[in-house]
């Protein structure tokens, strides 16, 4: 092994163990959306100078992590752990309510990690078969972006709203760019991670007003009943391929496979549908309860694999909407990364070395997050529901963004952040404006209005 490889391995590996670590527990955390927690940390280890091959590692281990442990407060408490969960919720309480949570949590584990085994060649190799066309996708992002956007934009919950909100969101940005270039200040990171943090910015400001907080405030804490712990297998490190049935296997195998190759869709859009589908071949309730999880929950993982992966390797260009999320950074993470003109991971890793530090991130996300998740699942939400305060994390990241945008921009940067975390995280909480929409428009803008008002 020569010096170079045995460095990129070790970056890899370590950086894999880093980001498995930290979004292990941060899984365990109900509510923690993917693209506020993942994309700013992403971001952070971007400008700390972390070499290509160690973000992309980071990345994977802590994706593939966080699709893992976010299946303990969905199965054990009937909370979601992320948006990503929301779609299995209905499922894992039903088999709550039977008494068995454990199996479901097992069952949404286990195919987590097989989507991801699956979906990885399969993206690296559509990706590759996709890339020849590159260069007339770059020629044509602007335009791209934004038939993109208004796609996106009537296929969210918001419909007819989102679209008629994209040209006024696209001028606000730009306003708001020509703003701080008055200044002479860059604002990328800042306009991203106000879009990120937006929902959170939300709920603060909704809670802060006496005449929309009763919708969000509690009169009492709320209670959970956690199942005892139930080992059926032998050893630290379970076979995911024992823990569902034959049948369930073939399922998650084709699940992952499909989805991995739909890399333009909604992630949740496409784990509801292809459960449907699932539900609609199982008879028997309790192998439909469990299969639909199973499948459901490699979806996740396939999605998120196959998201960032195919535009990464094909385009360089953010055509997905994990792309537009919590994989931003690794597409856009100025200065280090722009994709316009492209440069980042596209031009920095071949497909081969995406192949093999993907695989370093979802093995080490293997021998962290499910064992983790399969052998002290009660244990580790026992300890977070008594000792981690949800108001402490949301003020974490806060913190965090604040110091990212006064990096970029100082306090001109933390200005705008909050500015478009307020107004884009009220279109999104009560319009159905989702931050794929608003990044998709924040891409499409400069063309936009340049080809509206001449500006």
């Amino acid at each position: 092994m020569n010096a170079l490889l045995l460095h990129n391995v070790l970056w890899g590996v370590g950086s894999a163990l880093l980001g498995s670590v930290i979004f292990s527990f941060i899984g365990l955390i109900s509510g923690t959306d993917e693209t506020a927690t993942v994309a700013p940390i992403t971001l952070l280890i971007i400008l700390l100078g972390f070499p290509p091959v160690g973000i992309f590692s980071f990345f994977i281990g802590g994706a593939v992590s966080k699709h893992m442990t976010h299946a303990i407060p969905t199965a054990l408490m009937g909370v979601p752990g992320d948006t990503m969960a929301v779609p299995l919720l209905e499922y894992a309480n039903v088999l709550r309510r039977l008494g068995v949570p454990h199996v479901a949590l097992r069952k949404m584990i286990s195919g987590a990690i097989i989507g991801a085994i699956i979906a990885l060649p399969i993206s690296v190799g559509f990706a590759t078969l996709l890339a020849p066309f590159s260069h007339i996708v770059e020629v044509w992002a602007p335009v791209i972006f934004t038939i993109a956007a208004i796609i996106i934009a009537y296929t969210s919950k918001g419909k007819w709203a989102s679209v008629f909100v994209l040209i006024p969101f696209a001028v606000f940005l730009q306003g708001v760019i020509k703003l701080a270039s008055a200044g002479h200040q860059s604002i990328s990171i800042g306009i991203f991670l106000g879009i990120a943090i937006g929902p959170m910015f939300a709920d603060i400001i909704t809670l802060l007003s006496p005449v929309t907080h009763g919708s969000i405030l509690k009169s009492s804490p709320r209670e959970f009943w956690l199942a005892p712990e139930l080992k059926t297998w032998k050893g630290y490190f379970p076979n995911p391929l024992k823990i569902l049935t034959r049948r369930q296997a073939a399922y998650t195998c084709a699940g992952a496979g499909i989805s991995a190759l739909t890399f333009t869709f909604s992630p949740v859009g496409m784990t509801v549908m292809i459960g449907e589908v699932v539900a609609s071949k199982v008879k028997s309730l309790y192998q439909r309860l469990t299969t639909c999880l199973s499948v459901m929950n490699a979806v996740t993982e396939a999605t998120y694999v196959a998201e960032t992966l195919i535009p990464l390797i094909a385009f360089g260009i953010p055509l997905s909407p994990v792309g537009l999320g919590p994989a931003g950074p690794l597409f856009n993470a100025p200065p280090v990364f722009s994709s316009q003109p492209v440069h980042n991971l596209h031009n920095l890793l071949t497909p081969g070395q995406f192949a093999l530090y993907g695989l370093v991130g979802i093995i080490t996300a293997y021998i962290i997050a499910y064992p983790l998740s399969m052998n002290y699942a009660r244990t580790a939400s026992a300890w977070v529901l008594r000792n981690v305060s949800q108001e402490a994390i949301i003020c974490m990241f806060v913190g965090l963004i604040t110091v990212l945008s006064f990096y970029e921009a100082g306090l001109v940067g933390v200005g705008i952040s909050i500015t478009i975390g307020i107004f884009g995280g009220i279109l999104n909480r009560f319009f159905g404006v989702h931050t794929g929409v608003q990044y998709m428009t924040y891409y499409a803008s400069s063309w936009m209005v340049l080809k509206l008002f001449g500006i």
